[in-house]
């Protein structure tokens, strides 16, 4: 590192490129399918007599093809670098998510496996629009204040989530649910797609921080064979699918339970934004501990919050001071959890095979994070109440911050890579 670029903080460094991820991230496909399709069951219904579990269930496709996905794209990025990657996927994204406005108008049988193609599609090509890809980039370009960055990064999935359902709602309501989604592929292809072209790129030797790469300027790390014999890997990948597993229906069905206990649609959509609230300030604040203390002693107690949250939710009746309490915690975890996938996996894997890991170890989030708003509707639906998948998730909170008190000390160095095209990758973007 030169001399010059030693002198110069790591945010004067890199704050172009945290602006350009932070609007990919917010435009990317890890937020907006979230955050658009639940306005589009009331028009669907309309249209074409569907049920709400068959218009919700593309949610569900798209969340496990994205996430078995996940290392594929991972991988891609270690190896032609995250700004080819990234900003392909981006364009795919948005291209895909416009043809679901081609779902044809006749109400016969096979408009809804259509419609279902169409989402089949946006989860093949959208997972490189997500953190997978652009935290490989922050993580290059942090050290020490790593954390702090990678909360504002994933910022982005909650500027998506203020500003993606007024659009929705506005463009369902002026223009009709096709040409909605039209308009909200705009965000990635106008929006986030032009930063991204000038403003993002990996960083070349000089530029990385030192504790990331070896003396000769390669970047270190583990392979993934490496990290898959490590326990570790496992204790981070179960901690992820527990959590996951309980948090995901948690957050789907939040309005239902709300609903269940006596809370008014408008009083229930407060507690929603007091969530989103939530998980801003877990994101930003996680991230900063994550800069001043060791990631287990971050995570057990952020990550037990959700387990109060459940139990608040458990019982007949609620008042929304403790509704709003519950829909804070939860969303203060769930901030929590998405800042810890991505900075454990450089902190105790190192850089040089950073997408492949983390593409590993988002797989669980991505998996468990879809199927478990059907867990808790199967269980609605059986059971007459969320009670008894409360009083489980209670437990499973608990036991999956637990495990990261596991992983003991980072590693004080990594293996060198030989063969890393990093240094070529950034001077071709410049």
């Amino acid at each position: 590192m030169t001399d010059t670029t030693a002198e110069r903080g790591e945010f004067a460094l890199g704050w172009k490129v945290l602006l350009a991820s932070v609007l990919g991230v917010a435009c990317g496909a890890s937020p907006i399918p979230f955050n658009v399709v639940g306005f589009t069951v009331e028009p669907l219904i309309e249209e074409f007599g569907w049920s709400r579990t068959q218009i919700l269930f593309p949610i569900t496709i798209f969340g496990i093809i994205a996430a078995l996905l996940a290392p594929f794209f991972g991988s891609l990025a270690d190896k032609y670098g995250v700004r080819k990657v990234a900003l392909y996927s981006l364009i795919a994204f948005g291209v895909s998510f416009a043809m679901v406005s081609l779902t044809p108008t006749a109400a016969v049988t096979s408009t809804l496996y259509i419609y279902y193609a169409f989402w089949v599609l946006i989860g093949l090509v959208g997972i490189g629009s997500t953190p997978v890809t652009w935290s490989r980039a922050i993580n290059l370009w942090f050290y020490k204040n790593r954390g702090l960055a990678l909360g504002i990064l994933l910022m982005g999935t909650s500027l998506a989530a203020i500003v993606v359902p007024k659009l929705a709602v506005w463009a369902i309501e002026t223009y009709g649910w096709r040409n909605m989604f039209l308009i909200i592929a705009g965000l990635p292809l106008i929006l986030a797609l032009p930063f991204g072209y000038f403003l993002f790129r990996e960083p070349n030797a000089d530029e990385r921080p030192k504790a990331i790469s070896s003396d000769s300027g390669n970047l270190t790390g583990v392979t993934l064979g490496t990290a898959l014999k490590d326990y570790r890997f496992w204790l981070i990948w179960f901690s992820i699918a527990m959590i996951a597993g309980a948090f995901g229906g948690a957050f789907i069905n939040m309005p239902t339970m709300l609903s269940d206990r006596g809370l008014e649609a408008q009083t229930a959509a407060s507690v929603m934004g007091v969530l989103g609230i939530g998980i801003f300030s877990g994101r930003i604040i996680t991230g900063m501990l994550l800069d001043r203390f060791w990631a287990g002693f971050v995570a057990f107690p952020l990550l037990c919050l959700p387990a109060i949250s459940c139990y608040i939710l458990l019982g007949d009746t609620i008042m929304f001071p403790m509704a709003a309490l519950a829909g804070f915690l939860l969303g203060f975890a769930a901030g929590a959890e998405s800042d810890l996938i991505a900075y454990l996996t450089g902190r105790y894997f190192g850089m040089a095979h950073y997408g492949k890991i983390y593409g590993m170890l988002y797989m669980p989030f991505g998996f468990f994070s879809a199927l478990s708003p059907l867990i808790y509707a199967y269980v609605r639906d059986s059971m007459d109440s969320y009670n008894p998948i409360l009083s489980v998730a209670i437990f499973i909170f608990v036991i999956g911050g637990g495990l990261l008190l596991l992983l003991g000390r980072y590693p004080t160095s990594f293996p060198e890579d030989l063969s890393d095209p990093t240094d070529n990758l950034a001077t071709e973007a410049n």
